[in-house]
């Protein structure tokens, strides 16, 4: 068994705990990811293009089960590690339909989060801002740090220079952080709760803090890319100089009635123009979809403008795809990566163990791929839909069995069984025809 890598105790742990509930950790993903090397460079390259103030694009391409929102947030790891903020947002038709920009954008503030700041860090982000404008106003001398009132004067004049692009676009973004810093400053808690929730592009917000602020009404579609402008210029005044943004599943716009479906692909079409344009610099958006809808007549196809933006040739062998193209293709999951990734977990696992010498001896290199083997089995032999189920049960049913108990052995006491219940629509329609609902799957 190899040394795993130094990790602290709470970063394994929570590593752990997610694979044994069979769901993608929000942090750690380093610790075991598999197939990504090849990637690393090229998106590194593009986080420092982004951190100064150049932006980048990608779409992430895969089937089902290949491990697009595994890579999504994987990326989002590396992002948070050089300073930029992040925010993934699942696209449904009816959550988080992408034709309604300021739904989106909503969604993205209620997931943003940085190295320090869990979901929502909206306001956090927003008081790291004004707390810098006023430690600048300060090292410039001209201010007298005890005359409150000329320093808070300095600090709206330095705020009015930094938001003046968004304010002749967006001013309604300018004139509710005006409104926020001074509720704040007078003490009104309500008030500026409410204000931060507007800024998010939260509906209902009360009329009474908007009169506050002289803001109207709720933000709409196109208001919204004027707030993510914003928003992106507060973010890189405060130290993130960048926002990775992850648009998942964007497929389901397959699905939707056929209007809907037009308005969708234009809403994205338009913020790849706007990208292009140098609209929003500090700007990483990456999109994940099924090759499906990137190449059939019921996504990207039935928008010629866009389907020529996206065009990527994967005519050629999947080992020459470039890291730098516009559509990433994600090759999913052999046996031989089910092994290391098997590999990779129980090394994690093994070192917060009680008895890590019995996890190496009885949970071996073999014996991984010999429970890989059954898992794919009762998956229909579909690799690609195996490794969140593989995980679930190596941790939670061998595992933890061996380590908790000296007389268990895997190879004796443990018979595979994978029932219906759970597995994800997914995984139920990769298993149909190579069981019944709950069967025991012979190791082999």
């Amino acid at each position: 068994m190899s040394s795993a890598p130094e990790v602290s105790a709470v970063r394994r742990r929570e590593v752990v705990d997610a694979l044994r509930r069979g769901t993608v950790p929000h942090s750690g993903l380093d610790l075991f990811a598999v197939g990504l090397d090849r990637f690393t460079g090229a998106l590194d390259e593009d986080v420092a293009t982004v951190a100064r103030g150049g932006a980048a694009f990608h779409a992430i391409r895969g089937e089902y089960g290949s491990g697009k929102t595994f890579f999504a947030r994987w990326l989002a790891e590396r992002a948070k590690r050089a300073g930029l903020a992040t925010a993934e947002v699942q696209i449904s038709e009816t959550e988080t339909p992408l034709h309604r920009l300021e739904t989106v954008y909503r969604r993205l503030t209620e997931r943003l989060s940085t190295a320090t700041h869990q979901p929502s860090a909206l306001r956090a982000i927003v008081d790291s801002w004004f707390y810098t404008l006023e430690e600048e106003v300060l090292d410039n001398g001209d201010v007298d740090e005890e005359d409150e009132t000329a320093l808070g004067e300095a600090v709206d004049a330095l705020m009015e220079r930094r938001l003046a692009e968004v304010a002749r676009t967006t001013p309604a973004f300018a004139a509710a952080l005006r409104g926020y810093r001074r509720a704040v400053t007078v003490g009104d808690a309500v008030t500026a709760e409410a204000l931060i929730a507007w800024l998010g592009g939260q509906k209902s917000v009360a009329a009474s803090a908007r009169r506050a602020a002289g803001v109207r009404g709720d933000l709409d579609h196109f208001a919204a890319l004027g707030f993510l402008q914003g928003l992106l210029t507060v973010l890189r005044d405060c130290g993130h100089p960048g926002l990775l943004v992850v648009l998942d599943e964007i497929e389901t716009l397959q699905r939707v009635r056929g209007d809907v479906r037009e308005k969708g692909l234009n809403a994205l079409r338009q913020l790849l123009d706007e990208i292009d344009a140098g609209r929003f610099p500090g700007l990483f958006l990456v999109i994940t979809g099924t090759p499906a809808f990137f190449d059939g007549q019921q996504g990207v196809q039935r928008l010629p403008p866009l389907a020529q933006r996206l065009a990527t040739d994967f005519t050629t062998d999947p080992r020459f795809d470039s890291p730098r193209a516009v559509q990433l293709r994600l090759a999913g999951f052999d046996q031989e990566r089910l092994g290391e990734l098997g590999r990779r977990v129980r090394d994690l696992y093994a070192g917060a163990a009680r008895n890590p010498e019995r996890i190496g001896q009885r949970v071996d290199d073999s014996y991984l791929m010999k429970l890989a083997t059954a898992v794919t089995g009762g998956l229909g032999g579909k690799v690609g839909v195996a490794p969140r189920v593989f995980l679930r049960k190596l941790v939670a049913d061998v595992l933890d069995r061996v380590d908790e108990f000296d007389d268990f052995d895997p190879r004796k006491h443990y018979a595979l069984t994978i029932s219906d219940g759970e597995l994800n629509q997914v995984e139920r329609n990769a298993a149909v025809g190579a069981r019944a609902d709950d069967i025991d799957l012979e190791m082999p």
